[in-house]
């Protein structure tokens, strides 16, 4: 799911866990977990919201979370940020993280 400045809030305000993944086109590490993000996004379902925000194209929501380095992905619970995974990671990492939230 495409995470962009305009679906950001409808999507903040579900009661499901959400999943940020700030990446770029031409950032390495964000290739390598791509499709560990779109693997988390199938198996959870229903769930979990987990989305991907190109901070090329949305850099105010790079900036309100003020992401730095990426890729970042951040967990979201509630509206607030609880976790975040910076740089290229295994998916048990992401997983691990996910499920603490449901």
């Amino acid at each position: 799911m495409e995470i962009t400045s305009q679906n950001f809030n409808e999507i903040i305000a579900q009661d499901k866990p959400v999943v940020l993944d700030f990446w770029a086109t031409w950032c390495g590490p964000c290739k390598k977990i791509a499709p560990l993000i779109e693997e988390l996004a199938a198996e959870y379902e229903g769930k979990a919201i987990i989305g991907k925000v190109n901070v090329e194209d949305e850099d105010e929501l790079a900036t309100q979370f003020g992401i730095r380095n990426i890729p970042t992905v951040l967990f979201i619970k509630n509206g607030n940020v609880v976790d975040k995974q910076v740089g290229a990671c295994p998916k048990s990492e992401l997983e691990n993280k996910l499920t603490a939230l449901l």
